[in-house]
């Protein structure tokens, strides 16, 4: 029904691969569950690479679904003339991923086709954010991008026929967490605020307020009355919860859902699932230092609320009304009342 004299934007968001996963789906679509690779924060066993299966069965279903949007275009000869980004907005729905700062948690998929205007097969290390998609979109639409945008448009990188690190400015990576749902004690709406610096090497994660729970608290004594509520249920959250108690999984228990220290590094080159954390560590104390006054400096000059005089308030923010609504019928239910 579009204007084919004029410019159109389409956009396709799908649930998938979010939660919930119908039980052995990966399995039973002929994923081969013994070849599953499994992160080193989790134990390998069939519970995790069955739980792991699903949710590539689902990322599957969305690509078939993004091939059918693909084949739309071509049919309607716009294919060759249309900028297609595809992409996430955090990583997959497991512990230690989605909500956290480690890569698992903020590396995403982006794939940007455009024609023979984006030379393919080249492989690019440039650092890139999501906040670089709307300079991006301005600046091919003519239109100036706001001062008070942070990102960089992406357009001289893929533009360029370089591979490797074709702006060198783009060398680094800043990113952060703050509130994803009310998951602290009650009464509290507290989130857990953390900010992070990537380079090629080296991931420093500064968590603000290292005596919450990363992943919601252990009992349910939080809003939403379940245990580690900022973590997505799931079989492995299950699997790591039940078996907590046992030495075979009890560490893993711990770097999934344990209280951290104030700052974190990590070496990305050796330990790329980022389970060893170096910040206390002697010979490496010039590193820490420097990157985080790396860090620092950047949230400084992009005015970070956290560093304010005082502090914006984050964790004093309303959620949406529908929402509060929800919860407050959760505690009523459990004889709590909405603070």
């Amino acid at each position: 029904q579009r204007d084919t004299d004029k410019p159109f934007c389409f956009w396709f968001g799908t649930s998938d691969p979010h939660r919930p996963y119908e039980l052995d789906s990966g399995r039973e679509s002929g994923i081969d569950i013994d070849a599953v690779p499994v992160p080193s924060f989790w134990p390998n066993n069939d519970t995790v690479r069955s739980d792991i299966a699903d949710y590539y069965f689902e990322v599957q279903r969305w690509d078939s679904d993004v091939g059918e949007a693909l084949a739309l275009l071509e049919e309607a000869g716009e294919l060759e003339n249309t900028i297609v980004v595809m992409t996430g907005d955090h990583g997959m729905p497991f512990p230690r991923c989605k909500a956290n700062l480690y890569d698992w948690g903020t590396r995403v998929p982006l794939v940007i086709r455009w024609g023979d205007r984006v030379k393919p097969n080249r492989r690019v290390t440039d650092f890139v954010s999501l906040t670089d998609l709307a300079p991006t979109f301005l600046e091919l639409a003519g239109v100036a991008v706001p001062d008070a945008m942070t990102g960089k448009s992406l357009l001289p990188v893929l533009e360029a026929e370089d591979e490797g690190r074709v702006d060198t400015e783009r060398d680094f990576m800043v990113f952060g967490r703050e509130r994803h749902v009310p998951a602290q004690a009650m009464p509290s709406m507290q989130g857990y605020p953390a900010r992070a610096l990537r380079t090629d090497q080296w991931l420093l994660i500064w968590n603000l307020e290292s005596d919450r729970w990363p992943a919601g608290v252990p009992e349910g004594a939080s809003h939403r009355m379940d245990i580690h509520p900022d973590c997505d249920d799931g079989p492995i959250k299950e699997f790591l919860v039940a078996h907590k108690e046992e030495p075979e999984i009890a560490d893993y228990y711990a770097l999934n859902f344990g209280k951290r220290p104030e700052f974190e590094l990590y070496d990305c080159v050796n330990d790329p699932d980022q389970i060893n954390n170096l910040a206390g560590n002697a010979e490496l104390a010039e590193t820490v230092a420097a990157l985080r006054a790396q860090l620092l400096a950047y949230l400084e000059a992009t005015n970070d609320p956290r560093l304010e005089d005082p502090p914006v308030k984050l964790d004093e923010q309303p959620f949406r009304p529908s929402y509060q609504e929800e919860l407050s019928e959760r505690l009523a239910a459990h004889g709590y009342e909405w603070p």
